[in-house]
């Protein structure tokens, strides 16, 4: 792991690790605050829950990810559940942000720049290979590379088949003129 990864990952870790505590110990207020989102949700899960369970999972989700994104482990996919909870706090904070005055707009306005900042940086990090090539570049690769080895093999097997042939051939037709001639 470079020395900025190092560094950075804990860093841009740290505010959603913080925000997740902060939603567990406060579920109340998470939930109310979250309540449309969550209680729809909860209405498409096929077991029974209440907003408060689920805005606990979404906390413990994102100090859990949070964690595991500053440690560098299972980074990417870290990254991208950061990313979706920070999507979702950016709309519901957006939705609920009092608007009635200029600084209530003012204050919204940078909380919605913080939010897609924080996203735009998970983002990038759940793009991030650490300097090595993606799966998909990989597998991408490694069948170009069978393809070729596959050509390769197949005109060996042809170059020896027609070889094999021809010594054929010619021990049938000695074996037949030699019983011909006898």
């Amino acid at each position: 792991m470079s020395f900025v990864r190092f560094l950075a990952r804990p860093m841009l870790a740290s505010s959603f690790v913080l925000a997740g505590m902060d939603k567990l110990k406060n579920a109340d207020d998470t939930a109310t605050q979250l309540s449309p989102l969550l209680r729809r949700a909860a209405e498409s899960l096929p077991f029974q829950t209440n907003e408060k369970v689920l805005a606990r999972v979404i906390g413990g989700t994102q100090v859990g990810a949070g964690v595991l994104f500053a440690l560098g482990k299972s980074a990417r996919l870290a990254a991208t559940i950061l990313a979706v909870i920070s999507a979702l706090n950016s709309y519901v904070e957006w939705r609920s942000a009092d608007i009635t005055s200029k600084e209530g707009r003012d204050a919204r306005r940078k909380q919605l720049l913080k939010n897609v900042s924080l996203t735009g940086g998970v983002l990038l990090a759940a793009v991030d290979t650490n300097g090595r090539p993606s799966l998909a570049w990989r597998a991408e690769h490694l069948a170009a590379d069978a393809r070729k080895n596959a050509g390769h093999l197949a005109a060996d097997v042809k170059k020896t088949t027609g070889k094999q042939l021809k010594k054929a051939d010619k021990a049938v037709r000695k074996a037949v003129d030699h019983n011909v001639g006898a």
